[in-house]
């Protein structure tokens, strides 16, 4: 039996990181495991994606479309970018916190965010949609940084990461992360389990 998860974001948002937590945190378990990366302008504010497959018989790191069984999502809109990915009945998890691309600011297509969270809705049901209240977040850790850190733990309590737990995230924060955030990490992970978050 086989995980398959879509982490997406914009470039800044710690989704690679992300996905080396849960990939480690699947190796803890003694899970096979294949990641794969796409960062494109990453640096310039572009999308962020990666691809953690777990579990056995897994043999090549890409999932293919349909096929994933969790997208989290890092922002709304690359949430929505990602549903072509996403199995029927699966789940996503993401921050109702927009990041809006320069392109809208310049005379683009305006960044709708009421329009983008009830196409999620839409598509994916409310029983399968997780919707992290990322200003709560910020508040409670004094810091956006550890959003992803946030999603993770409140993927892991609602069952779209497997057989990946709260507490193999927090061994693998503990193994990956620098001692000077281990401490803020750890709180991020943690304050899922108050349902304001959520």
């Amino acid at each position: 039996m086989s995980t398959n998860v879509i982490l997406a974001g914009v470039g800044g948002q710690g989704a690679v990181l992300a996905s080396k937590l849960l990939a480690r945190a699947a190796m803890g378990r003694g899970l096979p495991v294949k990641t794969a990366e796409t960062i494109g302008m990453a640096q310039r504010g572009g999308s962020v994606f990666s691809h953690v497959r777990m579990g056995e018989g897994v043999h090549a790191p890409l999932i293919g479309r349909g096929r994933a069984g969790a997208i989290v999502a890092f922002e709304p809109a690359e949430a929505a970018r990602q549903l072509p990915f996403l199995r029927p009945g699966g789940t996503v998890v993401t921050s109702d916190a927009p990041v809006v691309p320069v392109s809208s600011a310049t005379g683009g297509p305006a960044y709708d965010l009421p329009a983008i969270m009830s196409y999620l809705r839409e598509r994916v049901g409310e029983e399968n949609l997780v919707v992290v209240d990322a200003a709560a977040a910020e508040a409670e850790l004094g810091t956006a940084k550890a959003l992803n850190v946030v999603l993770l733990g409140a993927a892991a309590r609602a069952g779209a990461l497997g057989p990946v737990t709260v507490e193999d995230l927090a061994a693998a924060v503990r193994a990956t992360v620098s001692p000077r955030f281990l401490d803020l990490d750890l709180a991020a992970l943690s304050i899922g389990d108050s349902p304001q978050f959520t």
